[in-house]
């Protein structure tokens, strides 16, 4: 077959032409990898694998959740920062490697407002707990032995840094109280200490606390979010007793820097959806947890606001990491 002036200079065209010009592949093309910063079990991995399946199912492609724990955050973080913008890498996480550790540590090897923000899967309070032997159920009677006993309570947190930990930060600093913080490797053995009452305080996990309460193991005082909660309408919110304190754990998707926008808009708009099923709202309200499927850019504000509030805590604290 002979080909005419025309052909060949379309031919010589397509040779020349670079290949990732020649047809933009649909993304994603294969599987795509979630890294979570923390152990497998706990909150933090809880709504990743929640929404992975429906997620797979929209996009037609596998999804895998990944844990690489360790370093508050910090081995994923980094991890995920390095890896190809390319969609296929992306990091499921709570606050610290988002917006407190860059407050806490001196040297980061990433930096976490570059992450390409993508949504805010949920957002949960979390409570002030106390052993059963304190003489004490209400907040303000809690504040009133606090004061009669400085520095005699231990509150748990699952690390320095953490939501819990900068929670009681949070609390002494608004109250003027005095209280011992006691780290823990995980908030496994932290709970396990204040059941046992090895330390009598925690600013901990919304369902771990009101599971052993039920029990009447633990003494739920407060929630720490903005108002009580409509599925715990008899706890206060401890902002209506200490105006001003909110202390939200929330758990945010992000890519890796310069993700081509069309990717990160596709995939914000992917989880929200999946966010606003009925059986993900089930789901996430069995753990307290708001489903908040925000924008990429409502969530860079998220991100700012949140990173604010806890260097303030963590300056005026002079919090500093083991």
């Amino acid at each position: 077959m002979t080909l005419n002036r025309r052909q060949l200079v379309q031919a010589a065209a397509v040779a020349l032409t670079p290949l990732g010009a020649l047809a933009q592949a649909p993304w994603p093309q294969r599987n795509i990898r979630i890294v979570v910063p923390n152990p497998a079990g706990g909150a933090a991995d809880l709504f990743p694998r929640a929404i992975s399946e429906m997620l797979a199912a929209r996009l037609g492609q596998s999804v895998v959740i990944e844990n690489k724990p360790g370093a508050a955050g910090n081995i994923a973080a980094e991890f995920v920062y390095n890896a190809e913008p390319d969609g296929y890498t992306l990091m499921s996480a709570p606050p610290p490697p988002l917006s407190i550790n860059v407050s806490l540590y001196p040297k980061l090897n990433y930096e976490p407002a570059k992450f390409a923000p993508i949504t805010v899967l949920s957002a949960v309070p979390n409570v002030l707990m106390v052993h059963p032997s304190l003489p004490v159920n209400t907040v303000q009677e809690f504040m009133a032995y606090a004061k009669a006993n400085p520095d005699k309570l231990s509150f748990a947190s699952q690390g320095s840094g953490s939501t819990a930990h900068l929670t009681g930060e949070l609390f002494k600093l608004k109250t003027g109280l005095k209280m011992v913080h006691v780290p823990y490797k995980g908030d496994a053995p932290a709970i396990a200490d204040l059941l046992a009452g090895h330390v009598q305080v925690m600013f901990g996990n919304i369902a771990a606390g009101t599971t052993h309460a039920k029990a009447g193991k633990l003494k739920v005082l407060a929630t720490t979010g903005p108002k009580r909660l409509a599925s715990l309408p008899d706890i206060p919110a401890m902002n209506e007793v200490v105006p001003g304190l909110v202390a939200v754990a929330w758990f945010a998707m992000v890519a890796p820097p310069r993700t081509p926008s069309a990717i990160v808009q596709k995939l914000s708009s992917t989880i929200a959806e999946i966010l606003r099923t009925p059986e993900i709202q089930k789901r996430f309200s069995e753990v307290s947890a708001e489903p908040i499927g925000n924008t990429p850019e409502e969530m860079a504000a998220w991100m700012r606001e949140d990173t604010e509030r806890w260097r303030q805590v963590i300056r005026a604290g002079n919090i500093k990491v083991d």
